[in-house]
């Protein structure tokens, strides 16, 4: 659960970029959200999903901005957006079933709009971590994740069998929200199936919403996507 509202802020102090305002449909009306093309015409793609709108997240939440311009200073075609409910976006919050429609009605856009994109990321913090991991069970076309502080105490991850997908979890060893117990249940369970990988990092000293600390996740996410993109360019597989 996310019950605070951040300010968008870049790592390293530097300035907030203004990212192009997007409108597209979702299966309950207009959704709104943030846009960067990529930097090639097969960029690759990704979207960040935002964390519980019942407490405060939005596409403008600290976490979620950092992740976006991680992904946009590598060249990615990247969105970042509002579901259901929350700012312009239409519709009301459901509890999981209809974000996570709007979250593949996300992916949809950016695909249509990408057509010649190589590779798919999906990237989530907290409640977006449990809606990204349910949408990545849908798309066989996702090549890799990044889940931030994923709340397993509180919702069902037994949709993951198997993952189908390499990733990272990523998580403070402060959370009182997502407790490391929870987490380290989960990886333990996805650590089981083959042919994937799944690499744990817990950012020390760091609470659920990383507050001191979210340059550090950056700069650990930005390490993890860099090395395994490499991989799967050598042909490491998922």
């Amino acid at each position: 659960m996310d019950r605070r509202k951040t300010t968008p802020t870049e790592p390293n102090g530097r300035k907030n970029k203004t990212m192009p305002e997007v409108i597209f449909n979702g299966p309950e009306g207009r959704l709104e959200g943030r846009y960067q093309p990529g930097k090639e015409p097969n960029a690759p793609i990704a979207i960040v999903l935002h964390p519980h709108p019942q407490f405060g997240g939005t596409m403008n939440n600290q976490i979620v901005y950092n992740l976006f311009y991680m992904f946009a200073e590598r060249g990615f075609a990247v969105l970042r957006f509002n579901s259901r409910g929350v700012g312009r976006s239409q519709g009301m919050f459901d509890h999981g079933i209809g974000e996570l429609s709007d979250a593949a009605a996300a992916l949809d856009w950016l695909q249509v709009i990408n057509r010649e994109s190589r590779g798919c990321w999906i990237a989530g913090f907290s409640f977006g971590a449990w809606i990204g991991m349910q949408l990545l069970m849908r798309r066989p076309e996702v090549e890799g994740f990044i889940s931030v502080a994923p709340p397993e105490n509180l919702y069902d991850f037994s949709f993951l069998a198997p993952c189908p997908s390499s990733g990272l979890i990523i998580h403070g060893d402060k959370d009182r929200v997502a407790p490391p117990s929870s987490v380290q249940k989960l990886v333990d369970k996805l650590k089981t199936q083959k042919g994937i990988t799944i690499e744990q990092q817990t950012v020390e000293g760091a609470n659920h919403f990383f507050e001191g600390k979210i340059d550090e996740l950056t700069t650990r996410s930005a390490d993890y996507l860099d090395r395994r993109r490499e991989e799967i360019a050598a042909g490491g597989g998922r």
